[in-house]
């Protein structure tokens, strides 16, 4: 029970600890795209244009999100005992032996 405790604590600490240093970092980073891939293309006479389908708008990334796992879902579900088949008989058996 003390160790359980013991690691109780120090995930705590290191979550508070964690959460100090973020504090720290408040600013917005560059991802690769902008840093690295937008000098390239802009060198190249290739600048940025607007996507073909822009997903900043509302909760269009969400719906997609949400498609995406309702697919995904679907053929798990569909194909649960391909991807989990049962234990039979003589394989329980012969795992006890």
């Amino acid at each position: 029970m003390k160790k359980l405790a013991v690691i109780g604590c120090l995930l705590m600490l290191t979550g508070f600890g964690l959460g100090l240093g973020l504090k720290h970092f408040e600013g917005e980073w560059a991802g690769v795209d902008e840093t690295v891939v937008e000098k390239f293309a802009e060198q190249a006479n290739r600048p940025a244009h607007e996507p073909l389908i822009n997903t900043d708008q509302g909760d269009l990334l969400l719906f997609f999100f949400l498609l995406a796992g309702a697919a995904g879902g679907f053929a798990g579900g569909y194909y649960f005992r391909e991807l989990f088949p049962p234990k039979t008989k003589s394989a329980v058996h012969a795992s006890r032996i």
